[in-house]
């Protein structure tokens, strides 16, 4: 790797991880702001997405830019695909908590008391996740990465669990409809964010070893 290429890729990654950081912040922030029936920290979140919208694009710019400018081959090349799809990633998981924090707005209007809803075992598992994607890509740890893509059906399954526990408050309480489908709105993307920690840890160990295995289920 030439030097000038090697600096531009330091740079990269450098953004990223800036970026990665404001959007776990992020994350942290909307499930604050529902723990607490929060206004002021739900619409905070949804105005810190504008920013983090901009930086993804800088980000993407930034790589069609060294693409161009030194034609990388093999593993360098591997990394900028890698960081391409890593950074739609990330910028998707802050549309994911400003999602987050829009829903706790429009709870707060229909319940406006503590939720009853336990999210915390998801969240943990969820931000562990998140956390541990971007420290694989960081550290360029395959192991790490697996551990991302292991803890996935814990989060699939508490999904479920909250849903179909929902779906029975509705059928007991069916004058607070609205209030339960926030709710399952919210666990849908509490799990989506789950998915796409996974596919973080998934490019991560291409960038790492060049190895495909979205589609593998028995990776070890």
């Amino acid at each position: 790797m030439g030097k000038h290429l090697k600096s531009a890729i330091d740079n990269l990654m450098e953004m990223l991880m800036n970026l990665s950081g404001k959007v776990e912040q992020n994350v942290s922030m909307a499930f604050d702001a529902l723990k607490n029936m929060n206004v002021e920290i739900a619409k905070k979140v949804i105005n810190n997405d504008e920013e983090i919208d901009k930086e993804e694009i800088i980000i993407e710019e930034e790589c069609l830019k060294i693409l161009a400018l030194h034609q990388p081959v093999a593993s360098d090349l591997r990394y900028i695909i890698a960081a391409l799809k890593i950074n739609n990633e990330i910028e998707r998981i802050g549309d994911l908590a400003q999602d987050i924090s829009g829903h706790v707005l429009a709870l707060i209007k229909v319940f406006p008391k503590k939720n009853i809803i336990d999210f915390n075992p998801m969240y943990n598992a969820v931000l562990f996740m998140l956390k541990r994607s971007i420290d694989s890509m960081v550290n360029m740890d395959r192991e790490m990465a697996l551990d991302v893509i292991r803890k996935d059906d814990f989060v699939d399954n508490k999904n479920r669990e909250i849903c179909l526990k929902i779906s029975n408050y509705i059928k007991e309480d069916p004058i607070n409809t609205d209030y339960y489908l926030q709710n399952i709105y919210i666990s849908k993307r509490l799990e989506r964010i789950a998915d796409l920690a996974t596919n973080i840890a998934e490019d991560t160990i291409y960038l790492v070893s060049g190895e495909i295995v979205r589609h593998d289920k028995n990776i070890d």
